[in-house]
């Protein structure tokens, strides 16, 4: 989930996508099957497992196109079934331009049935930053992963998280930036089950302690979905998060999603869609939102190249903005 101070903040979408803060890092998640959507049918006919809470929602977010602007380029190799390294190098006139180094060491491919290998990801760019990720099946139902971030040479972020999956559950705690020279923490627990075959409801708890403050806020969460779409809900103190994700058949894909905040006082409807085309070897992807904001980026594999051209363009008629963006993924 990234770092757990951004839980209070939420929703993520308020200055997305105008923003001269840096992107988010790939790794800013977990892996595909550390949150692997539930199955829609269980063989038993037991309740599925609902999955993970930071998973609720990317059914519809996957369908947003991804911020680009300015130019990037991105090299992946893969130097063995478990190592893993990509260097990507990013030119704006918006934001500082950076060079960003990964590497990522698995103990099994994605092409392995062995899904449960313990992982180790690490990020560093040009600026000295240091990203680092360790994910460990401690047991068949018991996962840890642990979390450090460095802004150059201040520690931002030490997170430790624990989850727990049962047949028909998910109950998970996260401690976040625990110091015992200042007594404060934060702390955010999460529980999902399963209801019926569709129906999957659960919360969020986020404890902040401090020396001058202290408090908490509580998050409920409801999920329904059926073979083609999924509605989502997340409603509390901080705010809510409503979305709404449909798959019209092989090709089409849309998403609606609706982000409220007490904290700033601001609301945000997107709708997104996203259409492949592959004969083409081609997937776009669009989206607009009540704040006047447009825009889309274009996936073009070139094929029998190993590479991948990204084009994009984001409009913001209400500011008066424009951000381009062109970039190429290699391997």
């Amino acid at each position: 989930m990234g770092s757990v101070l951004a839980l209070s903040s939420r929703p993520g979408h308020q200055n997305w996508p105008f923003s001269t803060d840096p992107p988010p890092s790939r790794w800013d998640a977990h892996p595909a099957h550390w949150d692997s959507p539930p199955r829609w049918e269980r063989r038993d006919g037991r309740l599925p497992n609902p999955g993970s809470f930071h998973s609720l929602h990317r059914s519809c977010k996957d369908v947003f196109p991804q911020q680009i602007e300015g130019v990037k380029m991105i090299v992946n190799k893969t130097l063995s079934s478990f190592f893993k390294v990509s260097h990507m190098l990013h030119l704006s006139a918006v934001s500082p331009s950076y060079y960003r180094f990964h590497v990522e060491h698995l103990q099994s491919d994605d092409c392995s049935k062995d899904k449960d290998a313990p992982a180790l990801i690490g990020e560093m760019d040009s600026s000295g930053s240091l990203n680092a990720h360790a994910l460990l099946h401690l047991t068949e139902r018991v996962r840890a992963r642990t979390v450090f971030q460095t802004q150059q040479s201040q520690f931002v972020t030490w997170q430790f998280e624990a989850e727990y999956r049962g047949n028909d559950f998910t109950a998970a705690m996260t401690v976040a930036n625990p110091d015992i020279l200042r007594e404060s923490v934060i702390l955010v627990a999460h529980f999902l089950q399963s209801v019926s075959s569709g129906l999957v409801l659960g919360g969020e708890l986020v404890y902040h302690r401090g020396r001058s403050e202290e408090g908490g806020i509580l998050t409920l969460a409801g999920q329904y979905s059926r073979p083609n779409w999924v509605a989502t809900l997340n409603a509390g103190k901080g705010g809510a998060h409503a979305s709404y994700y449909h798959r019209a058949n092989k090709q089409i894909q849309v998403g609606v999603e609706f982000e409220a905040s007490t904290r700033t006082q601001e609301t945000t409807t997107s709708f997104g869609y996203q259409m492949e085309l592959p004969e083409a070897n081609m997937v776009f992807r669009g989206m607009i939102n009540s704040r006047c904001i447009i825009g889309g980026v274009l996936e073009k594999r070139l094929t029998p190249l190993p590479a991948t051209l990204i084009m994009g363009a984001f409009v913001n008629h209400r500011g008066d903005k424009l951000q381009v963006g062109l970039g190429v993924n290699v391997g």
